[in-house]
C-alpha cells in the first residue's frame, strides 16, 4: 500500500511539473549577440543593433532578453537615445568705447550719441558736450561690442585686465547688456578688485559671471570705485551644438503586386521606420509615387488609421489599400553631375509590407529593380552587468511577452548626462541559435522539456500499474492459500 501511494505522488509531482511554464532560456530564441562590458562597468549602455530590428518577432521588442554566461537573465531597459550635443567654449575680445562727460547716469542713454555701421558694428559712442579722450575726467561708463552673436551661442561671463602700471584696485560695477542699444537689461553686479603685494604677487577678482545668454552690446557703470578704461574686456562665450543622433538603415528588395507597376516591399516589424527613399534603378527618371499599405478588408477604419500596422494580410487580393505618403522620387543627370532625391521624413511605421504605387500606370515598368530604403533611430539598451560574462542579447521568438524594466528601475537616479556618459558595451556579430523562421513552439518555448515532462509521466502511470498487478496478483494469491486453508 505504501509502495502504491508512493507512486500515486510521483504521478502528481510530473504532472504539476508539466502544467508549470517552463524556464525562460536563450536558446529558446533564434538570435544572439555577445555583448562585452567596459572593465568595472557595473551599469552600461548600447545602441540596439541592427540586426535586433531585423530578426525581432515584435514590433515592441518584447522578445528581446539579455542573459549571462549561466542563462540567468539580467534586468535592461529600452529607451530612447539621450540627446547629444558638442560644448565649445571660446574668448571672444570686446571692443570697448568709453563715455564721458558730466552728469551722465547710466541710465541717461539719451545724453549719448552712439554710431554705427550697417551691419550693426559700434563705431563711436560720444556723449553729448563730452569728449571721447581715454581715461579722461569725467569718465562716466564703457560700452562694449561683442560682435554679432554666432548661431547657439552664449556669453557666461566677462573678464577685466588692468592697464600697465595699475596695481591695487577696488570697485562695484553694474553689468546691463542689449542687442538694439535701446532696451538694456540688467543681468550682474560684483565687485571687481586687484592687490598686489611687494613680491608682485597678484590676488585678484576679475570676473563677472552670469547665467549665459546671447546679445551683442554691453554696457558697463559704476556704483562705486573710481571709473577706469580697462585694457582688455574678454567675453566668454559658450556654444552647445546638438549633435544627430545614431541612424540605421536597410535597403529592400520589391516583388510585383498586383499590377505590373505595384512594387511590394517585404518589412521586418520591428523597424520603427520614420524616413522612406527609393533608389531607382533608371537615370533621368522622376517617378511621382504613392507609399501605403494593405489592411485586411474586414479591418474597421479607426484601426487602419494607425501607424503601428501590425501584420498583413496574407492575402494582398483580399486587402485594401491605404495611402499614406505621396512625394516624387527621381534621378536626373546634368551637366556630368546627378541629381537624386534624398530620404522623406515621416512618423513613425511599423508595418510588415510596404506597397510601392506609381501615380501613372504605365503597363511597364522599368525601375523594377529599385530598392526602397527605410531609415530609423535605434533605442538605447541600458542595462546591469551582474552575473557571469560574456553576456547574451537574445531575441526572434513569438509569443514572447516584455522583459525590459523601466529606466527607473535599472539606472534610478542617474540623470540624462550621466546616462549619456555611461560606457558603452561591444557587440559582437550576430549568430543565429536557430533557423530565421523556426518551427513554432509551444506558447514556452520549451518542447524538450514538455516531452521529457510527458515522458516521465508515462514512466511514472506505467510502474504504478506494475506495482498494481503485483499487488493484485499477491491478494488473489492470498485469497487462495486462505480458501484451502479452509476445511
Amino acid at each position: 500500500m505504501k509502495t502504491s501511494t508512493l507512486m500515486f505522488g510521483i504521478v502528481l509531482m510530473a504532472g504539476a511539473a508539466l502544467a508549470a511554464p517552463g524556464q525562460d532560456r536563450p536558446q529558446d530564441y533564434g538570435w544572439s549577440i555577445a555583448l562585452t562590458p567596459q572593465p568595472g562597468a557595473g551599469l552600461s549602455r548600447i545602441s540596439v543593433p541592427t540586426d535586433v530590428y531585423l530578426h525581432a518577432r515584435s514590433a515592441s521588442l518584447a522578445d528581446v532578453r539579455l542573459f549571462d554566461s549561466t542563462g540567468k537573465p539580467l534586468a535592461f531597459a529600452l529607451t530612447a537615445p539621450p540627446a547629444q550635443s558638442r560644448t565649445q567654449r571660446d574668448t571672444l575680445a570686446m571692443r570697448i568705447f568709453p563715455v564721458t562727460g558730466k552728469n551722465i547716469g547710466y541710465y541717461e542713454l539719451d545724453n549719448v550719441d552712439i554710431r554705427t555701421g550697417n551691419d550693426g558694428r559700434l563705431l563711436s559712442v560720444t556723449a553729448r558736450g563730452g569728449s571721447t579722450l581715454d581715461a579722461a575726467p569725467g569718465l562716466q561708463g564703457l560700452i562694449l561690442d561683442a560682435g554679432p552673436p554666432a548661431k547657439d551661442s552664449r556669453i557666461g561671463a566677462l573678464q577685466f585686465t588692468l592697464s600697465p602700471g595699475t596695481d591695487n584696485y577696488n570697485a562695484q560695477v553694474l553689468l546691463e547688456v542689449s542687442d538694439d542699444l535701446k532696451q538694456w537689461d540688467a543681468i550682474a553686479t560684483t565687485t571687481l578688485n586687484w592687490l598686489r603685494n611687494s613680491d608682485t604677487q597678484t590676488l585678484a577678482n576679475d570676473r563677472i559671471e552670469f547665467a549665459p545668454r546671447a546679445f551683442r552690446y554691453a554696457r558697463l557703470s559704476w556704483q562705486y570705485g573710481d571709473p577706469i578704461t580697462f585694457a582688455g574686456i574678454a567675453a566668454q562665450q559658450v556654444s552647445v551644438t546638438a549633435l544627430a543622433l545614431p541612424r540605421a538603415t536597410i535597403m529592400l528588395k520589391g516583388t510585383t503586386g498586383k499590377s505590373v507597376d505595384e512594387r511590394l516591399y517585404a518589412t521586418p516589424i520591428a523597424i520603427p521606420a520614420d524616413s522612406i527613399g527609393l533608389q531607382l534603378a533608371e537615370g533621368n527618371t522622376s517617378m511621382p509615387v504613392t507609399l501605403g499599405v494593405y489592411h485586411p478588408a474586414s479591418e474597421a477604419p479607426r484601426q487602419r488609421q494607425r501607424l503601428h500596422l501590425g501584420p498583413r494580410a496574407r492575402a494582398t487580393q483580399a486587402a485594401e489599400f491605404e495611402p499614406l505618403l505621396h512625394t516624387t522620387f527621381y534621378r536626373i543627370s546634368m551637366d556630368g553631375k546627378e541629381r537624386v532625391s534624398g530620404d522623406l521624413a515621416m512618423p513613425v511605421v511599423q508595418t510588415e509590407q510596404w506597397v510601392l504605387r506609381p501615380q501613372y500606370h504605365s503597363g511597364t515598368n522599368p525601375n523594377i529593380n529599385s530598392v526602397l530604403r527605410l531609415g530609423w533611430t535605434p533605442a538605447s539598451l541600458v542595462f546591469l552587468a551582474s552575473g557571469k560574462g560574456p553576456y547574451q542579447l537574445v531575441f526572434g521568438r513569438n509569443g514572447a511577452t516584455p522583459a525590459a524594466l523601466p529606466l527607473s528601475q535599472v539606472a534610478p537616479g542617474f540623470t540624462q548626462e550621466e546616462l549619456l556618459a555611461l560606457p558603452v558595451a561591444t557587440a559582437a556579430r550576430v549568430v543565429a541559435l536557430t533557423s530565421d523562421a523556426p518551427i513554432e513552439k509551444t506558447p514556452d518555448g520549451a518542447g524538450l522539456r514538455l516531452a521529457a515532462l510527458w515522458a516521465a509521466l508515462l514512466l511514472g502511470v506505467a510502474v504504478l500499474g506494475f506495482f498494481a498487478w503485483r499487488l493484485l496478483s499477491q491478494m488473489k494469491e492470498e485469497q487462495g492459500s486462505t480458501d484451502k486453508q479452509q476445511p
